[in-house]
């Protein structure tokens, strides 16, 4: 089986080469989006964040049936074209927990202790610090919007930090009990009680602009916003207006937000050894499966088949 793998590193080419010997492997530094030029009769493709899968990619694949993304977001996935074309795709949810969640306390221990600051001048053999006051989080109220591998990792850091835990999820899982999370369906009831705000959802269609302008009238004031999640969870003009200190690692083009009260990270919250680790081991996992003809153990084709009925839904309304 023809299979090509895109924004490869050394190490992935190597993991993969020695467990899929019996198969075609192509490996490709790049995007698909750049590297992929002509026709090509490759029937499995692996990419990652940066690869955005649309129609016009899929016209160059015409043998396609299995595309995985070797990370937990997948909106760079055309899923409605993708199901429209009866191809497989698959994501390796799960993989980031203890890395992402541990992350975004170390950006919000940057905010509340202004660490980075001290860093830098000390650095400079400047040891003032009595501008720097701190705010302890023992005691304090962590809101998680989201409580899937990452929101479930956070409410178990902050427990562990002596903090209050509330959470607004669409499912209310176990360790609401086992940890007494204060759980809520109306993300408002989140917003009003917490000083901390940590965003761990995936970007879909009923996620995109959850927080907005509307609802963020309720955020408690001098609240901390983390989302290490997707910037398109929140609406695009919070970041500029609101006034509230945020801490962001967030695929978008909001480098360009410069605020004294925004922490901003490019995108590294998943980067750990481990993590990175977890991800080939997932991918194989998924890949040997397509291969045998198994059920794929991260199968998209529920959020594909939610998101071609969406779009199919717009298209019938633009025809009206």
């Amino acid at each position: 089986m023809k299979i090509a793998f895109f924004e490869t590193k050394p190490e992935e080419k190597e993991f993969f080469s020695k467990h899929l010997k019996s198969e075609e492997l192509y490996f490709f530094d790049g995007t698909i989006n750049e590297e992929l030029h002509k026709e090509e009769d490759y029937e499995a493709v692996s990419v990652f964040v940066h690869s955005r899968i649309d129609d016009g990619i899929l016209s160059l694949l015409p043998r396609l049936r299995y595309i995985q993304t070797r990370s937990s977001g997948f909106e760079h996935l055309l899923c409605d074209a993708l199901y429209k074309r009866g191809i497989l795709a698959s994501n390796v949810a799960g993989y980031a927990g203890p890395a992402v969640a541990e992350f975004a306390f170390s950006l919000l221990l940057n905010a509340t202790r202004q660490t980075y600051k001290a860093i830098d001048r000390a650095k400079e053999g400047i040891f003032e610090y009595r501008d720097l006051k701190g705010m302890e989080l023992f005691g304090k109220r962590l809101g998680i919007l989201g409580l899937g591998t990452i929101g479930s990792q956070m409410a178990r850091i902050g427990k562990g930090m002596g903090m209050k835990l509330s959470a607004w999820s669409r499912t209310k899982r176990p360790i609401v009990d086992e940890l007494g999370i204060e759980f809520h369906t109306e993300l408002e009831k989140v917003l009003v009680s917490s000083d901390v705000v940590m965003i761990a959802l995936p970007l879909t269609p009923a996620t995109r602009g959850v927080l907005n302008s509307e609802n963020i009238k309720s955020l408690k004031a001098g609240a901390i916003i983390v989302n290490v999640a997707r910037a398109e969870i929140m609406e695009r003009e919070l970041y500029s207006d609101l006034e509230n200190t945020m801490c962001l690692d967030v695929i978008s083009d909001l480098k360009n937000v410069v605020r004294h009260n925004v922490l901003y990270t490019p995108h590294m919250a998943y980067y750990t050894k481990e993590a990175l680790e977890r991800i080939m081991t997932i991918s194989l996992q998924n890949m040997e499966a397509f291969i045998e003809g198994r059920e794929l153990p991260n199968c998209l084709k529920a959020a594909c088949r939610r998101d071609y009925a969406a779009h199919s839904d717009h298209e019938e309304k633009d025809k009206r």
